[in-house]
């Protein structure tokens, strides 16, 4: 069978791409073909369809206001999106389209040749950009749902794209534009890795019968590292920003008798490097970014691997690969982030410092049959809902649905 694939990134950028690919790598050992569309970039892996991908484009670079428009058109409705999609469609008669993140590179534009040749098609809801223009439900540091009752000029009322009402307002356009052409109706389901996600959908007006949860997966075997018996220090790896509750987390295990260990980048960085000099917290340690051996082992010895979000999470792969590596979790109760602790860790408000110092001193002094629990009851979430074959049973399930036989 031939599946054609969208995603904006042909490399690892975050989460969807790391998806996107164990998916086309467990497709293509099943006998079927992935076609490949998307955004054009000198960091792209090789794919034989690369011609046929969309020209770059770079929504961050200054450039000057004919070009500038140009985006803006793009982001609203693309044509060479269209034209190039179309033409990969006619050459390749794919059986099934699966769409990830597609929009603003892309555009919605290619929905209307989905719709023209009928073509079955699901689409994995890495985010929440079908419901939300700014796709994460959050701006100026709260969470917002007030899009719930239809009114996308919200969105420019808050500025809740990158707190800018010119950026805002594009994005009331181009959701304003699609909703009216009704462009989503070509989508035929809608896959969401949590559960919660289902349900946000549902509560926004999709109808319930249109979606389909599925949780991510990682199509490796669990990697080898040295295990240490103490396990001395707690774990936060990730993006370094606003969302992730990094803040709160280190405010938490200020003064306690537990090491911190942060791993990541991102916007946040330098300031919680300030903010950690400022205090003279000597119990954190800021690690950077880090992969691959290294990451395994640090990720592998740590007492618990700490959640801490204040924005809807929605299946998170730290959070997976944790499961994987027998790590307990503290997650805080928001989004997807509950659906990944089933015995195996604790749960707090998310925002309160003092519930999670709390969770944390619980875990750190946990005896050792109650610790050893949790660690087995993490493998065990995970072979149960993270693997390769649930989740090719469930997609295979997906794609039935729709006349399509995996």
């Amino acid at each position: 069978m031939k599946i054609l694939m969208v995603n904006k990134f042909y490399y690892i950028k975050g989460g969807s791409e790391t998806y996107y690919f164990a998916l086309k790598r467990m497709l293509e050992s099943k006998g079927h073909t992935v076609i490949d569309f998307s955004m054009q970039d000198e960091k792209n892996f090789e794919s034989e369809y690369s011609s046929s991908f969309v020209s770059h484009v770079d929504y961050g670079s200054g450039s000057g206001v004919g070009a500038k428009l140009k985006m803006t058109k793009n982001i609203i409705y693309s044509s060479e999106a269209k034209k190039k999609f179309e033409a990969l469609v006619k050459e390749t008669k794919p059986d099934i389209v699966h769409l990830h993140i597609f929009q603003h590179q892309i555009s919605p534009s290619i929905l209307d040749v989905i719709k023209k040749y009928d073509i079955p098609t699901v689409y994995t809801a890495h985010d929440l950009k079908m419901i939300c223009l700014n796709y994460k439900m959050m701006h100026h540091g709260r969470i917002c749902e007030d899009c719930r009752d239809g009114r996308l000029r919200h969105c420019v009322k808050n500025r809740c794209v990158k707190e800018s009402a010119a950026k805002s307002m594009i994005n009331l356009l181009e959701g304003t534009l699609h909703r009216i052409r009704k462009s989503y109706d070509a989508i035929d389901k809608i896959i969401t890795p949590s559960d919660f996600y289902r349900k946000k959908f549902i509560e926004f007006g999709v109808f319930p019968d249109r979606l389909a949860h599925i949780p991510n997966f990682l199509d490796r075997e669990a990697p080898s590292f040295s295990e240490r018996e103490d396990k001395g220090y707690f774990l936060y790896f990730g993006r370094l920003s606003e969302e992730k509750g990094v803040l709160t987390l280190i405010n938490a295990v200020e003064n306690l008798p537990v090491r911190l260990y942060v791993i990541g980048t991102g916007p946040l960085k330098d300031e919680l490097e300030g903010y950690i000099k400022e205090r003279n917290i000597t119990n954190v340690s800021l690690l950077g970014f880090k992969s691959g051996e290294e990451l395994t082992e640090l990720v592998g010895n740590s007492r618990a691997v700490v959640l801490p979000s204040e924005w809807y999470e929605n299946g998170p792969y730290s959070a997976i690969e944790s499961l994987q590596l027998k790590r307990p979790i503290i997650g805080a109760d928001i989004g997807g982030i509950p659906e990944l602790i089933d015995g195996n860790g604790l749960l707090f408000e998310s925002g309160n410092t003092e519930q999670l110092r709390n969770a944390v001193i619980e875990l750190d002094n946990m005896d050792e049959k109650t610790y050893s629990d949790l660690e087995n009851a993490s493998y065990e979430l995970y072979k149960r809902e993270y693997t390769p074959e649930a989740h090719f049973k469930r997609l295979a399930e997906v794609y039935g649905e729709l006349g399509v036989k995996l």
